[in-house]
């Protein structure tokens, strides 16, 4: 029997997440994102790893190990990378990832390059966009939406 190089259901990139509390984590994603628990491996109280999926993608996570410098983004003092979920209802899912104890870092709205978004902060310091895709845009309109974008952003007034 041949092994799959990549085991069945996962995509050649997968996430993975430190966190504070494992336990906590497991269930705002729950609540906050629809996430389905795939496994868990408990070692005492704490969460050694832990996989869910939100729609078709895995995420792993795992609790800090400061001996091994695996720290959270609550105990660096910020994140370095965020994570992006393309969704049916980005309105309805943000509403419930506030709901569910998120923090709005910027509000949904219809973005230049296609997509009407988001941005949260989980309680553990990861930040989320959360998407839905609503228009194509081609490169030439996407570069001349970035431009009048990048202006207003400049100036205020301009928009």
């Amino acid at each position: 029997m041949t092994v799959k190089k990549i085991p069945e259901g996962y995509h050649s990139i997968t996430p993975y997440i430190t966190v504070d509390d494992g336990h906590a984590a497991l269930a705002f994603y729950k609540a906050a994102f629809g996430a389905t628990e795939v496994m868990l491996l408990p070692m005492g109280e704490r969460v050694a790893h832990a996989e869910f999926k939100i729609g078709d993608s895995h995420v792993m996570l795992g609790e800090e190990w400061p001996d091994m410098n695996i720290l959270s983004p609550k105990t660096r003092g910020g994140t370095s990378t965020g994570l992006m979920i393309y969704l049916d209802d980005v309105d309805a899912a943000f509403a419930r990832a506030l709901a569910a104890g998120g923090t709005q870092v910027m509000a949904v709205e219809n973005q230049f390059y296609g997509d009407r978004s988001g941005k949260i902060a989980d309680p553990f310091g990861h930040q989320w966009t959360l998407a839905t895709h609503v228009e194509d845009v081609d490169m030439a309109e996407m570069e001349r939406r970035m431009a009048e974008w990048s202006a207003c952003q400049k100036d205020p007034a301009a928009s």
